[in-house]
């Protein structure tokens, strides 16, 4: 499998100096659609603060190490789509304050996000979110409001795409798949959901039932012994292939099982071991590699060691989108596996065979620029690990 260099072409069009890494480029024909994978949801201003000796308590003020500002909510998805290659679409709402103006910059701009189905609304308050980091917890503080028209309204026609990534369950809007993801699916996109938390508690049974319009589910290990009432990762694993053609379930620090029947593989691997700093986002980071691996067609083992790599470099850093990992650290990362290889290093030469089949993947020169930003308001990043 190799990968070569993608064309400049609107809406996804960058600078010459800038051309991305198209790991679809072996696949892409003239039936292709111009979107790889279109989304929809709330994007958020989020502020991180690291570095926290404590968390704030009544009356008290506590000064972070470092701090930076960065599109959150849907936006981590559509950037750790776009950082791995795929021609990403993203529908949402923005206001017509400072916040949305650098979020809408960022993400078209500095992420190559294509907005043209999301909209600006006069008078309408960008939502945002404080995060405070401490050790390795966090705890948020959100403001924001309903959008003024829902997503269907907002998307209308969804543009042709080779996938499209969705949400279901109490946490997300409704239970039911919304019409726009309907009317993507029969226009040929494949629908990869994730599963809406439900605080409630229910975790009510029916919405097995909406899958039965997926391709692909994903949920963790709790949403998904919890909505099919079985007792182990692996049995819920197997009600899902059920009711969807590829069920995956994520298990964190103990990695990721799926089914797919599409292909007729099953597959269970382990997690990559990494320091752990921040797992926001990390969630969205597997979803998004998944997602190539797919549409590429990828072996299912590969598809989640790949996933759980490009999760693992996003953990290892703080900061939601700011931390999903583009081609650049990949690269990175697989150059000093290899390197720790051949000096002898044991842990690297089962890493080095293990993830072997990562060399037809990555860049082989420094031609890729997509590495992990620092998109802060101030333009500087002050993200910084804890002592």
């Amino acid at each position: 499998m190799s990968s070569a260099l993608r064309e400049a072409q609107d809406p996804f069009a960058v600078p010459h100096e800038e051309v991305l890494w198209d790991p679809l480029v072996d696949v892409r024909d003239e039936n292709w659609p111009s979107v790889d994978v279109f989304m929809s949801g709330t994007v958020f201003l989020d502020i991180v603060f690291t570095g926290l000796p404590n968390p704030p308590s009544a009356g008290t003020e506590v000064w972070a190490a470092g701090m930076a500002s960065c599109p959150g909510g849907i936006a981590n998805l559509a950037v750790a789509a776009s950082r791995l290659g795929l021609r990403t679409s993203l529908a949402a709402g923005f206001g017509d304050d400072v916040y949305a103006d650098f979020c809408w910059q960022t993400l078209e701009e500095q992420e190559h996000v294509d907005l043209s189905r999301s909209r600006r609304f006069a008078q309408w308050h960008s939502p945002v979110t404080v995060s405070m980091a401490v050790e390795r917890d966090r705890s948020m503080v959100t403001h924001g409001h309903e959008l003024p028209i829902g997503a269907d309204e907002l998307i209308g026609t969804p543009p042709s795409s080779r996938a499209v990534l969705t949400s279901i369950g109490e946490g997300a809007a409704d239970r039911t798949l919304p019409s726009w993801v309907e009317g993507a699916r029969c226009r040929g996109a494949l629908v990869f959901a994730d599963a809406g938390w439900d605080p409630t508690g229910a975790w009510d049974r029916s919405l097995l039932t909406t899958l039965a319009g997926c391709d692909a589910f994903m949920p963790n290990a709790v949403e998904a012994m919890s909505y099919t009432r079985t007792d182990s990762p692996r049995a819920a694993l197997h009600a899902l292939a059920e009711h969807v053609p590829l069920a995956v379930v994520t298990c964190g620090a103990d990695g990721a099982m799926a089914i797919d029947a599409t292909t007729g593989e099953e597959a269970d691997v382990s997690a990559l071991v990494v320091d752990a700093l921040d797992p926001t986002g990390a969630g969205d980071v597997f979803g998004a590699a998944l997602v190539l691996g797919t549409i590429a067609g990828w072996p299912l083992e590969h598809r989640l060691l790949f996933a759980g790599v490009s999760a693992g470099l996003a953990v290892h850093e703080f900061g939601g989108s700011l931390a999903a990992p583009g081609w650049g650290d990949i690269r990175d990362w697989w150059q000093g596996v290899r390197a720790r290889a051949a000096a002898g290093e044991p842990d690297a030469a089962g890493l080095r065979g293990r993830y072997g089949f990562i060399d037809d993947l990555v860049p082989r020169t420094h031609v890729c620029g997509v590495r992990r930003a620092a998109a802060t308001i101030a333009r500087r990043s002050d993200l910084t690990r804890p002592a």
